[in-house]
């Protein structure tokens, strides 16, 4: 009766070399008392960069804002006092709405328009695709300070846009980033182009890994080109989905450079966002230990969202 070992043995005599060949390479590794330590040495200056870079300055963020400090004297020690204070601040609430509106612009409208321009590019054999994708994809490529540079130019009493709705009849000079009412939603108009390309990038590379007998089988029961997208491009995107929802909701609630470079939160607070918080009370108004709080805050937030979602996409995949 053959052994169990000799029964995993492959018929065919090629993979039963190779097989052979491992075996032996396994065997010698052994022997010679095996490297376990060598997938340690790859990763270990990743794990240094990281522990160093990310990890030691957040528990040292966690640390200051226990505490009262200006950034010059020494600080004095007060517990939870800046939490309970920042949970009582209205403006910090205000802030983090103006993220919340920029989730829905950040990651919604570009998540929604990526999908629909990566279905239609898909369908359809244009000429110039490339040079289209490169197009939608460039604001990702551009400092952030350059596009808002570029957009308070368009946004400015005299420029791009008054000019456009000059064209149809539409006469005004209003300074739209100056503006109380529409500073915040043109902003938000930015968030959206730039985000748009990138999510239509994501989209169009999983389409690219789906089955295009599944594509043939829905034209043969008649799908149009709605339900084919719902029955074979949708399912067919659940986890570029996730990426895309992720990358974009941690965009929107970190947004900080591009509110800076074009409002600087104002006119009065009505562009202020956790980020430039941080940025008036760390380094303007002397208030480190608050502007600690705020940091730890803002990403205690963004790692439940981050979780929260992993975890809803993991269980509709399961």
């Amino acid at each position: 009766m053959p052994s169990t070992l000799a029964a995993r043995r492959p018929s065919n005599p090629a993979v039963a070399g190779l097989w052979a060949k491992q075996k032996a390479s396994a065997k010698k590794r052994s022997q010679l008392g095996g490297p376990p330590s060598i997938p340690y040495l790859f990763v270990g200056p990743a794990i240094l960069f990281t522990a160093v870079f990310v990890i030691g300055p957040l528990l040292q963020t966690l640390w200051l804002s226990f505490f009262e400090w200006d950034g010059v004297s020494l600080g004095k020690w007060v517990g939870i006092a800046n939490y309970v204070a920042a949970l009582r601040n209205p403006q910090l609430l205000q802030a983090f709405t103006h993220s919340l509106i920029f989730v829905i612009t950040f990651c919604a409208l570009p998540v929604f328009l990526g999908m629909v321009l990566a279905a239609m590019l898909s369908r359809q054999k244009l000429r110039g695709l490339a040079a289209f994708r490169t197009i939608l994809f460039l604001p990702q490529v551009i400092s952030m300070v350059v596009v808002g540079v570029a957009w308070r130019w368009m946004y400015a009493d005299n420029g791009t846009v008054n000019q456009l709705l000059q064209l149809v009849g539409i006469r005004t000079t209003t300074a739209w980033l100056g503006d109380f009412t529409w500073a915040l939603p043109f902003i938000a108009i930015i968030g959206t182009w730039v985000m748009s390309g990138l999510c239509m990038v994501l989209f169009l590379a999983g389409i690219g890994k789906i089955d295009g007998e599944l594509y043939d089988a829905a034209k043969v029961d008649g799908a149009g080109p709605i339900r084919e997208f719902l029955s074979v491009t949708f399912p067919g995107l659940r986890q570029e989905l996730s990426v895309a929802v992720t990358i974009t909701i941690i965009a929107a609630l970190r947004s900080f450079d591009l509110v800076y470079v074009t409002t600087g939160g104002g006119p009065g607070t009505s562009t202020i966002v956790p980020g430039t918080e941080i940025y008036r009370l760390a380094f303007r108004a002397g208030e480190v230990g608050a502007a600690s709080t705020i940091a730890v805050l803002l990403t205690l937030i963004i790692f439940a969202v981050v979780f929260a979602i992993t975890r809803l996409l993991r269980e509709e995949q399961s």
